[in-house]
């Protein structure tokens, strides 16, 4: 069996951090049953195979998880609107190594996230990203939803790489000391579905509630262009974003 890397560090705490649950208001319809955005990437790029547009980024070499994640969020962003766009492994690499200063360490969330909010990242750069409470599905769902996915990370449980091999779904169990970043595009009543390690791949809503540690929202700044549906206070994260910066 090939060897597989995971390399993401604890949750970080930060006051400043956005919370998504604040934007969301009455308004917003409740999320539908199920929803799949990979449904919408692949009628647009006219593509439906996972291991073309979500490579290994040199995963299963480095610890790089959170940059392939990042990689895997802008293909995703991108191909909504009909653009193919696939950030090369060199491309993952080097960025990664210029955040843990030339070291295979891995990387917190928060500090990837910090830094596409401030600088473009192979061309794209987001709006805002915003915490979701991890534990409330349903801000998850809407989150999939409005902003096509949900860059999240996890406490590895054992038999994570044995179960993607065999391609059964991620189910609670022995955590390990690891943790691992993914980006989630697909929800139904029995879990999600992430993108990770060149693939898909499905997970229950148990293993989510036992193992998942922190999710977040990412708004494109193509999405800040265009606006958000009704029951998204955006104008609200807009005047956050001031005093934070402030």
């Amino acid at each position: 069996m090939a060897s597989l890397r995971f390399g993401k560090h604890a949750p970080q705490a930060d006051y400043r951090t956005l919370r998504l649950a604040r934007y969301l208001t009455s308004a917003l319809s409740p999320p539908p049953a199920s929803h799949d955005v990979l449904k919408t990437v692949y009628k647009k790029l006219k593509i439906s195979d996972p291991t073309e547009l979500f490579p290994m980024d040199g995963n299963d070499t480095y610890g790089d998880c959170t940059i392939a994640a990042l990689a895997h969020a802008i293909t995703v962003y991108s191909g909504m609107i009909g653009k193919k766009k696939i950030w090369s492994t060199k491309g993952v690499e080097k960025l990664y190594f210029k955040l843990t200063g030339g070291v295979d360490s891995g990387l917190p969330e928060m500090k990837v996230l910090n830094y596409w909010q401030s600088n473009s990242v192979d061309g794209d750069k987001i709006f805002a990203y915003a915490r979701i409470n991890e534990k409330n599905h349903t801000h998850i769902k809407q989150a999939i939803r409005l902003f096509g996915g949900v860059y999240l990370g996890f406490q590895v449980q054992e038999n994570a790489q044995e179960d993607f091999f065999a391609k059964r779904p991620w189910t609670p169990g022995n955590l390990t000391n690891d943790g691992h970043a993914v980006y989630a595009v697909a929800y139904d009543a029995t879990g999600v579905t992430v993108l990770t390690w060149g693939n898909t791949q499905k997970a229950t809503w148990g293993w989510w509630d036992e193992c998942v540690d922190e999710a977040y929202a990412i708004l494109p700044e193509e999405a800040a262009k265009k606006g958000f549906l009704p029951g998204f206070n955006f104008a609200q994260l807009k005047a956050d974003l001031h005093d934070v910066a402030n």
